[in-house]
């Protein structure tokens, strides 16, 4: 069983994606809990794994008003923590807008995954990056995508039109039992569950990291599917996915925060 670090935690669906694949899942501080990263240290050499989504908004297309520079703040805080317990890996979730965070010792590596990929009804697109001291390189199992998926689970629903019921927000994250949140008003109870990574995405990511290994070789658009030969990209799909972000007048390649 290996030992992981969760920071930025929530509800941490995250987390207990990981607890579902034989993980032993130890929980940082998060503001739902009273809690502060800042304040939070960590000892060296205990833990195999960090994992972790700090706060994605400043890194949203969604987002309205200007950054407020608390994503590069809290970025810079998962670093800091990944430097202090100096685990053999890493695994940070966000939004595909988010700036590389490379840490001094570790591989990079950028992941993009759709929620309805590996089983989810809904269309949820996901960011992941993983870093990893011996070198060590993901690879993603997928299914075929689902056609027929609900639009995605967002931490505003309770107060949009058309909103879903709780039972089936949940069941959308993965919840399929729901989840018990004491204390909150609905709007936070919505948003606590919005906010969190869909249980499948977080299994199919613990199953990757599991399966991870030296030497693999995967696709050039970052779905992290594996190729052969001197193939660049995976399917066909990836080569136009790869065209459309050149020819996207907004669309850059994200900037780096070296840690």
């Amino acid at each position: 069983m290996k030992l992981i670090l969760s920071l930025f935690p929530g509800i941490d669906l995250f987390g207990r994606g990981f607890e579902a694949e034989g993980f032993c899942v130890v929980r940082g501080p998060d503001l739902i809990h009273g809690g502060d990263i800042r304040s939070f240290n960590v000892p060296s050499g205990k833990f195999d794994g960090v994992i972790g989504g700090p706060p994605c908004q400043d890194f949203s297309k969604a987002r309205r008003a200007p950054p407020s520079g608390a994503g590069l703040a809290m970025l810079a805080e998962f670093a800091r923590v990944v430097r202090e317990a100096a685990p053999a890996w890493w695994l940070m979730e966000n939004v595909p807008g988010v700036p590389d965070v490379l840490i001094d010792g570790y591989t990079h590596q950028r992941i993009d995954l759709n929620a309805r990929e590996v089983g989810s009804l809904q269309n949820r697109h996901r960011h992941f990056q993983y870093g990893s001291r011996d070198n060590l390189t993901l690879t993603v199992r997928r299914c075929d995508p689902l056609e027929s998926v609900e639009r995605c689970c967002l931490a505003s629903e309770a107060s949009r039109p058309g909103r879903r019921d709780w039972k089936r927000f949940c069941e959308l994250q993965g919840l399929d039992d729901g989840i018990d949140l004491p204390g909150m008003t609905l709007s936070a109870r919505y948003r606590a569950v919005g906010n969190a990574v869909p249980l499948p995405v977080a299994q199919a990511m613990a199953r990757a990291v599991k399966d991870a290994r030296a030497g693999a070789v995967v696709c050039k658009c970052g779905c992290g599917r594996p190729v052969s030969g001197r193939a660049r990209f995976a399917e066909a799909g990836c080569r136009k996915r790869m065209q459309r972000r050149r020819d996207s007048p907004v669309a850059a390649a994200p900037w780096a925060v070296t840690i």
